[in-house]
């Protein structure tokens, strides 16, 4: 089965301004790598539609959604909290971000496809029900988890989040809901110095002191994520990509190297095939240094796609 690439060009339209680390470029710095390693050949390019209110909702107030909407100036900025920039384009590219994360779901459930990679922005893991936050404006992730949970053979639905910075509002969104587990690692103490959760059934954050490398992230996964999600079994495992928690990024303070993207998302591939039958959704998050963010994005795609080796 194939591999969707979920995007939309107006993504690029959510203008951050001069100097802001989650900008444009980003998506352009991976899109541009795929086309040259080739590996968009093997992929099926798809152009997302907007998330509808409906489905927003499900996650976020009416006064969240209004306040993206406000109007906007043709150019110029407004700020939702002092990183959370917003923009004429703002409004439209985040309907998209969290409308790609739909329409992968929608496809890997129906079959159209087994996995998706979403190459969105503004990313989303820092909004809450009621509140941008964190350069996120609509929570992408969650917006896909609740729309997996509309369909009648999905009840149990796996979000793992590997960013460096803690996931706050997937978690704040998901935390009392017992048919989403929500595992993440995270440097801590750090941004948003929000604090942890006591681990339970279905809430798994495992912190990582500034410095730690691949080691700590992999013991990481494989004691503490790896026992939470072979007990959930879920249905349908979703990933919060970030990748910002690179040696390379200096938005983080962890050391994590292009292969450890290529491993944790081979965990998660297996817990899907034993579980959700090889079904996968996963949405950009963080990763702000180009040549970096564009190679481990290439390494989580190689799993995903079952192509390690093959390109």
């Amino acid at each position: 089965m194939e591999t969707l690439f979920v995007t939309h060009p107006a993504c690029q339209q959510h203008d951050t301004g001069y100097g802001h680390p989650e900008c444009a470029g980003r998506l352009q710095a991976i899109e541009e790598h795929l086309a040259v390693t080739q590996l968009m050949d093997y992929l099926s390019y798809r152009r997302a539609s907007p998330a509808s209110d409906r489905q927003l909702l499900r996650v976020h107030t009416a006064e969240l959604l209004a306040r993206v909407h406000a109007p906007m100036p043709p150019q110029g900025y407004h700020h939702l909290d002092p990183d959370t920039r917003v923009s004429a384009g703002s409004a439209r590219a985040a309907r998209l971000a969290a409308g790609a994360v739909v329409e992968a779901v929608d496809a890997v459930i129906s079959g159209q496809a087994q996995t998706a990679f979403c190459a969105v922005r503004p990313p989303g893991h820092h909004a809450n029900a009621g509140a941008a936050s964190g350069f996120c404006l609509f929570n992408n992730i969650a917006v896909g988890a609740y729309q997996a949970l509309t369909h009648p053979d999905i009840n149990r639905v796996a979000i793992v989040d590997f960013d460096v910075h803690h996931g706050n509002g997937t978690e704040d969104i998901v935390v009392d809901d017992p048919a989403i587990l929500f595992c993440s690692t995270l440097q801590h103490p750090f941004y948003p110095n929000t604090p942890l959760r006591p681990v339970s059934d279905t809430m798994v954050s495992v912190p990582l002191k500034a410095g730690a490398g691949g080691d700590a992230f992999r013991a990481a996964v494989r004691e503490h994520w790896l026992p939470a999600l072979n007990a959930f079994a879920p249905n349908l495992v979703m990933m919060s990509a970030g990748f910002d928690a690179h040696r390379d990024d200096d938005m983080g303070g962890l050391a994590l190297v292009d292969a450890d993207y290529a491993w944790v998302t081979l965990q998660m591939r297996d817990i899907a095939d034993r579980y959700a039958g090889g079904r996968m959704v996963s949405s950009l998050e963080g990763g702000y240094e180009f040549k970096s963010l564009a190679r481990s994005v290439e390494q989580h795609i190689r799993v995903l796609a079952r192509l390690e080796g093959i390109v």
